[in-house]
């Protein structure tokens, strides 16, 4: 299943750095600003400390104010350089002139969870004294053992920040709710949320947008449209663009596809604000769903005239249109993209070859790899691994074998082929008696790609057992959910 976030997060810590930079430095014939901030931004490598900048900052007789360094905490956050903003928070400290607020600690908290991983976050959180915990701290640390899904830490710390008398805003009910939701323990929703009604807590948008999308989740359309009636109803919720989008969802899901456009006019009818940019990419994403193809076009020119489009907007858009099977039209708007991109983003010009590989079209995917070569930058292991599973598909497994190597040469950590697609290959290569070769490409796929221990057995079982593995690809589910607050942004603020 997919969680379709509010707050986007598909951005790797290197876009993240390339939009931070060229926010610093715009085209203007102005010489850059010399700031503490540009300077730090510009180490953009994790490896690379950004220590050093804020010390020869100070050798230079400038000062930093606190404030200062959580802003550019908060950044940093925002931009995904997790290491880099622990690295100033733990200066801070390290300094003794500076006093950590409690917004600070729980950040700190957030930071080491992020970087070192949730044990090394429990031992900062041991040590801070007792008087020192407050809800935000107890908060973040929740917040790490909810993202990690760690029930049992996470109902433990509830319990405690319960005994605390913490608890008297829907916050941490929400971080639980929203926990609950995600490892499917649906059946622990409305005790939870009788209990928040119970102790004077009152249930807000966040709280009844989790529990729709668990309705949708189930496909409980009764009990979807009770509660959505019940929202609208309720004086104290403002009903926002999520709701509809939610309830959109779980119409199309069951067919229901009048309903879900009447869901989705609603919804569009409460965008406004920072928030336009991702619901319209979300309502093209959700009439691509209901096949409505003028829609997807009609919302695509009103994402336009919002001004800079991102990466995102154009992964969207194309990959609609691909799904609607409007190949031409994708092309068109991958052009616009190529000639006015800010930003390489391999994913963009992956989906063509990935739809030209479908349809055995593969001249014109091989020229997209060409384009993709010319521009100066590198097909990834996707790029190659679309077209391995076109030739696999059309029983050209000479050009699958080769496609398929270098798939996986190009690979990156965490990456894996299509492993039906790779066991073909090997297959295909012992059945003509190149035992060697399917070796070696089986050789090359335990070294260069992070399988599981179980694929990779069922893999090498094929192998021996001279058999094929059918294909078993998935195509998940997209469940457009937003998530709550934490006390982490409450920090930030």
């Amino acid at each position: 299943m997919k969680l379709l976030l509010w707050r986007s997060n598909h951005h790797q810590w290197r876009s993240g750095y390339r939009i931070l930079t060229s926010q610093l430095f715009s085209s203007s014939s102005l010489p850059p600003l010399d700031t503490l901030y540009s300077r730090i931004s510009r180490t953009g490598q994790p490896s690379i400390s950004v220590i050093p900048v804020i010390e020869k900052w100070l050798e230079e007789g400038k000062a930093i104010k606190q404030t200062e360094l959580q802003k550019f905490i908060k950044q940093l956050r925002k931009y995904r350089r997790y290491g880099h903003a622990l690295q100033i928070s733990e200066w801070m400290t390290d300094q003794g002139s500076y006093q950590l607020s409690p917004g600070d600690v729980a950040i700190r908290i957030d930071l080491i969870s992020k970087v070192h991983g949730v044990e090394k976050a429990e031992e900062y959180f041991d040590s801070i004294p007792d008087t020192s915990r407050t809800l935000q701290v107890y908060g973040s640390l929740l917040n790490c053992y909810a993202h990690s899904k760690n029930l049992e830490k996470a109902e433990a710390i509830f319990q405690k920040m319960k005994e605390l008398r913490f608890l008297k805003t829907s916050l941490s009910y929400n971080v639980m709710l929203s926990l609950y939701s995600r490892i499917g323990k649906y059946e622990k929703l409305d005790p939870l949320m009788k209990e928040m009604q119970e102790n004077g807590v009152s249930c807000d948008m966040y709280s009844y947008n989790i529990r729709l999308n668990a309705y949708v989740i189930s496909s409980d359309i009764d009990e979807m449209e009770k509660l959505l009636m019940k929202m609208e109803v309720d004086p104290e919720i403002t009903m926002d663009f999520h709701a509809y989008v939610v309830a959109a969802n779980g119409y199309l899901k069951a067919g229901l596809i009048d309903k879900a456009l009447t869901m989705l006019k609603r919804s569009e009818q409460l965008v406004n604000g920072s928030n336009r940019r991702f619901a319209y990419e979300v309502l093209i994403t959700l009439h691509t769903a209901a096949r409505n193809k003028a829609d997807v076009y009609r919302i695509w020119n009103k994402l336009k005239n919002i001004g800079r489009f991102l990466n995102s907007s154009y992964l969207h858009m194309i990959s609609s249109l691909v799904k609607l099977d409007d190949i031409d039209g994708a092309e068109k708007i991958w052009e616009e993209w190529n000639s006015g991109k800010v930003l390489f983003d391999i994913r963009i010009p992956n989906l063509m070859i990935n739809a030209y590989s479908k349809k055995g079209a593969f001249d014109k995917a091989e020229s997209f790899i060409n384009k993709i070569i010319e521009s100066g930058n590198k097909p990834d292991g996707a790029s190659w691994n679309y077209l391995a599973v076109g030739y696999n598909e059309r029983d050209q497994m000479e050009k699958a074998v080769e496609t398929m190597r270098k798939a996986i040469s190009a690979s990156k950590l965490g990456w894996k082929p299509s492993l039906p697609t790779l066991s073909s290959c090997i297959w295909y290569l012992k059945r003509q008696g190149d035992v060697k070769s399917a070796e070696e490409l089986l050789k090359l796929a335990k070294e260069h790609c992070q399988f599981s221990a179980g694929a990779y057995d069922k893999i090498y079982s094929y192998y021996v057992d001279n058999k094929n593995l059918a294909d078993q690809e998935e195509d998940t589910d997209q469940n457009f959910v937003e998530e709550p607050p934490t006390t982490l942004e409450l920090a930030d603020k």
